[in-house]
């Protein structure tokens, strides 16, 4: 009984394994909290001001082009400075971006410029800030760990998704936007704090400075790989298709439960969280493209769901199956990435990465506010799931490279298996 639960459980091994891998993940279960706090309360408090959907919706074209150049370029800056250095002044930046948020709504008449200023703020910051992110890990933990690497850091994720939005709810409700704010700070202070205990992640000693022909190169890099390509481009359409969130409190009214509202942000995480504390099975898996594929089926089939049915609860089960696909498909993206890329690019190409599945859901919001000033709330959301679960069957009949990944034969996998076997941590 004991074998059969430890190969369902999640894979601990990187825990034992890497000292900076438990404070990152540390790190980042805390900041995500705060992050969904302000998450939730932001696009509330535009509602709130406006009560239009595509007001909301428009939150998502603000942040879009600070999230392509800052990502672009935070992939470059990951590869040619100390990566610690990175992920610490812009989680210090974040902070002081959430006390902007705190002192407006502490206004008589809270202003809606800023929230959209911030937004893009935040957007930049992100874009710098996470190829940083995503590139130290596969320096810090071992090449046969990174599934399980992987499947932690989402749970992590899921965990900040599950309490953040559930609480922000409550929190907005009974004391505030600003009050939502203020955990925020806290959250990121506490953060910055154990960012400074990460050993220093500096760059070769031939890393060019950042620019333009660096992130050219790795763009070549990108566009050389077909199985790199199709991840970029399953998930980007994916999100671009069937991302409604941004109008989830119109789902939440239209369903006659606004008190739902925090639930249906909460229910995609529970998905999530689900399928993570039974990924034990995942570090065994050798087609990641494979998986990928039935990942973003299942999110799309998901989204279907959660337009058509009547009843909240069954909405919420719809999500959280949503939210299961998802995280079927971060776990091989994260892993075919991590396997193949050279550490050299990892920064690059982690920038781009950044615009595979960051930009995807801002132009998703876009989309899913203009559709829902057209034909209504329902109708936007289940059209998505539906495009999205044809456009992935496309791109896996158009991309057999993608569908036949093997880590076990991929000529890139092993050689970058057996770089890190030649310099273990």
């Amino acid at each position: 009984m004991a074998s059969k639960l430890s190969a369902i459980l999640p894979d601990l091994s990187p825990w034992h394994s890497s000292r900076d891998f438990r404070l990152l993940w540390g790190q980042g279960l805390i900041t995500y909290f705060g992050s969904f706090m302000a998450m939730i309360a932001l696009p509330l408090q535009i509602k709130d001001l406006t009560e239009s959907p595509l007001a909301v919706g428009a939150m998502g074209a603000v942040e879009l082009v600070p999230l392509m150049v800052f990502g672009l370029y935070g992939g470059a800056l990951a590869d040619a400075m100390d990566r610690r250095k990175v992920i610490l002044w812009t989680e210090a930046g974040l902070g002081l971006l959430a006390l902007l948020l705190l002192v407006n709504s502490l206004l008589p008449d809270p202003m809606l410029w800023p929230l959209y200023v911030v937004a893009a703020g935040v957007s930049a910051l992100a874009g710098l800030q996470r190829p940083a992110l995503d590139s130290l890990m596969a320096r810090i933990v071992p090449h046969d760990q990174l599934t399980a690497a992987a499947a932690l850091n989402a749970l992590r994720w899921q965990a900040g998704g599950i309490l953040g939005p559930s609480l922000a709810g409550v929190v907005v409700a009974y004391a505030g936007h600003a009050t939502a704010y203020g955990i925020t700070i806290v959250t990121f202070a506490v953060s910055v704090v154990m960012c400074l205990r990460l050993a220093p992640a500096p760059a070769a000693r031939d890393a060019e400075r950042p620019s333009l022909r660096g992130i050219a190169e790795g763009a070549r890099y990108a566009w050389s790989r077909p199985v790199l390509m199709g991840t970029y481009a399953v998930d980007l359409l994916a999100m671009v298709l069937s991302a409604p969130m941004a109008i989830f409190p119109f789902l939440a009214d239209d369903l006659g439960a606004e008190w739902s509202l925090g639930l249906m942000y909460a229910s995609i995480s529970v998905g999530s969280v689900a399928l993570s504390l039974t990924s034990g099975w995942t570090s065994r898996v050798q087609r990641h493209g494979l998986l990928l594929i039935f990942g973003a089926m299942a999110w799309g089939l998901g989204i279907v769901a959660a337009g058509v049915l009547d009843s909240v609860w069954l909405v919420l089960l719809a999500l959280a199956f949503a939210g299961a696909g998802d995280m079927l498909s971060g776990l091989a993206r994260s892993t075919i990435w991590n396997q193949t890329i050279p550490d050299g690019l990892r920064g690059r190409l982690a920038g781009i990465e950044v615009l595979s599945y960051s930009v995807g859901p801002q132009m998703g919001q876009v989309r899913a506010g203009a559709m829902a000033g057209w034909t209504g709330t329902r109708p936007a959301v289940w059209a998505g799931g539906v495009a999205c679960v044809a456009v992935v069957g496309a791109l896996a009949a158009a991309m057999p490279k993608l569908v036949a990944y093997d880590a076990s034969t991929d000529t890139d996998a092993q050689r970058r298996r057996a770089e890190k076997e030649a310099a273990p941590l």
